[in-house]
């Protein structure tokens, strides 16, 4: 797996193929990763993201992970479902969209210091034009941070991530974001499998400085 131009288009088919927009109709007041996971994520993206700054929550719901005792600058929030988004009390704003039809973000370039996508990424299937998307609308240098468990909804994840073990999910995120053109690309895990919680990993990848954006 050394180029997604090796991967076959079933690669990111799903098991349920009727439109994303009837599976999310309903929402779902839950969290997708246990107590200690989320706090893993939180820790994370306290070191990473810069306070004042402002934030992109890619396929966001109702809460963001975000440290409680940190103030952001605007925090956009994306999902598939506006009831979701409009019980996060971080978001300042949000909008909803089915990145799998229409990838293109509605947000300006060089206008986002950090962006986080959490416990989602197995559900793209266009991760690439997504993730250049983000690229676009990140300034120089900020990070994006993507975050996954071994969860998911397995008739709406991709094929080629049901058919992979969390190494392999790694790998794919990194070459996602590499493809995508980010750089210093990172794979850290967060809580290794069999430490008495839901295993967490994350891919951290910046967006080029502008003599190789």
């Amino acid at each position: 797996m050394s180029d997604l131009r090796d991967l076959p288009p079933e690669a990111f088919r799903k098991e349920d193929e009727a439109p994303d927009h009837i599976f999310y109709t309903a929402p779902r007041f839950v969290t997708h990763i246990d107590a200690k996971a989320t706090m893993a994520v939180t820790e994370l993206y306290r070191t990473l993201f810069p306070a004042g700054g402002n934030l992109l929550d890619l396929m966001s719901s109702w809460v963001s992970h975000l440290p409680r005792d940190i103030r952001y600058g605007e925090i956009v929030g994306h999902g598939m479902n506006g009831l979701e988004l409009k019980a996060n009390p971080r978001l300042s704003r949000f909008f909803v969209q089915n990145l799998n039809e229409y990838p293109l973000l509605p947000l300006e370039a060089d206008s986002i210091d950090a962006a986080a996508i959490c416990a989602s990424i197995q559900y793209l299937q266009q991760p690439v034009p997504v993730l250049r998307e983000v690229v676009r609308v990140l300034r120089p240098g900020s990070p994006l941070a993507v975050t996954f468990s071994n969860r998911c909804f397995p008739t709406k994840a991709v094929a080629i991530w049901q058919a992979l073990d969390d190494e392999g999910h790694a790998r794919l995120v990194a070459l996602y974001l590499a493809e995508a053109g980010f750089a210093e690309i990172e794979i850290r895990t967060l809580i290794p499998p069999g430490a008495g919680s839901d295993p967490l990993f994350a891919v951290i990848g910046c967006a080029p400085q502008p003599d190789t954006k």
